[in-house]
């Protein structure tokens, strides 16, 4: 039996759709920022392309994530591409594709370079992870790369980094046009160059106001200056990067594992973020009606033999020290147990919660 739309069940918000097939298979990841309205035009014989007719015709069942805003649906999107694979996904595949992050490399003198996520699922334990993880900085991720280019461009030119793979023993033209230091033949201390990679670092954690903060005084010295055409550049980048994209929570740079769960009246929803990625969100029934003591039972029975996340990020729970001390003593481990009330935690509990709230929902009007 074909796959039946029905409008309603979908809200007008923005997100990512997951397409699967009757073996439960993922077809298709695409994101909107209005899930009803992008999810309807599948359905309404305009898209004359074979292919997409085709997975039409194959879609067993849409789950839809909600999430905040597009910047969101696009990280996200991307990141659930590179996980899955989805055989009518064409673009977003390769791990080198989609949303970079810049790194502050680990070097003797370290440069700026970009740097792609390996979102392929990683099973080391909690310190192995974070050992794995060395000792570079890594900053953002840009959702776009001309927006990625003009930080690197500026930071690399502004801080005069170093841009070679390969250090040379003599300067380049990039130092004598005043675009690096010359650390390579000894044109600025050792000391000083990392002093200034820092800075850069220190810079680009901070990144927004005062970036560009930064960028407008560099500016105003090269008008000063008469170097018109620096300056014009500088105006260039400035333009791309007051820009800024939107707070976004589904695609962090971390080395920790974390469930978030977000406890009703007689279900769970377990959103997995791992490595600083949201990946999916899982929908469990409770044994009992809902009580803390229920939720107690159940964070000890789902996490107390196996193998669990570093952190639970919980809405409720009656006793984090007891089910903290079972979960060591079954487990193995320590695993922290968190009840946010702000911050990144509170708001990826929150975006849990709005989960829940509309499969709750729908599974209300489709029993």
């Amino acid at each position: 039996m074909p796959f039946q739309f029905e409008a309603g069940d979908y809200p007008e918000r923005p997100g990512c759709y997951i397409m699967k097939n009757a073996e439960g298979r993922i077809l298709y990841v695409g994101k909107a920022k209005n899930l009803r309205s992008r999810l309807r035009s599948y359905f309404q014989n305009r898209d004359q392309r074979r292919r997409i007719r085709q997975m039409v015709q194959d879609i067993a069942s849409i789950e839809v994530v909600l999430v905040n805003n597009e910047s969101e649906s696009l990280l996200l999107e991307n990141n659930l591409i590179k996980i899955h694979k989805p055989p009518y996904n064409r673009a977003l595949k390769r791990d080198n594709s989609g949303y970079a992050y810049l790194q502050m490399t680990d070097e003797r003198f370290p440069r700026l370079t970009e740097y792609y996520r390996d979102r392929r699922l990683q099973t080391a334990s909690g310190g192995d992870r974070a050992a794995a993880s060395g000792k570079e900085h890594r900053f953002g991720p840009y959702r776009s790369a001309r927006f990625r280019d003009a930080v690197l461009d500026f930071v690399t030119e502004h801080y005069k980094l170093r841009t070679c793979d390969k250090l040379p023993k003599r300067v380049c033209l990039l130092y004598h046009l005043g675009k690096c230091s010359g650390v390579c033949e000894g044109k600025i201390a050792e000391e000083a160059y990392r002093e200034t990679a820092r800075q850069a670092a220190s810079l680009l954690l901070n990144q927004g106001e005062n970036l560009i903060a930064a960028m407008r005084a560099k500016m105003s010295e090269y008008a000063e200056r008469l170097e018109f055409e620096k300056a014009g550049s500088m105006l260039h980048h400035l333009r791309i990067l007051e820009e800024m994209p939107e707070k976004q929570i589904v695609d962090r740079e971390g080395s920790t594992h974390q469930d978030v769960l977000y406890f009703g009246e007689d279900r769970v929803l377990i959103a997995k973020v791992q490595e600083g990625m949201l990946r999916d969100f899982q929908m469990h029934e409770l044994e009992r009606a809902y009580d803390e003591v229920a939720c107690d039972r159940f964070l000890v029975s789902r996490y107390g033999e196996t193998e669990g996340p570093d952190e639970l990020i919980v809405n409720k729970v009656s006793d984090p020290r007891s089910v903290g001390a079972v979960l060591r003593r079954t487990g193995g481990r320590a695993i922290k147990i968190t009840t946010p009330k702000r911050g990144l935690k509170y708001d990826l509990l929150q975006l849990c919660k709005d989960n829940y709230e509309y499969r709750i929902g729908r599974d209300g009007k489709n029993p």
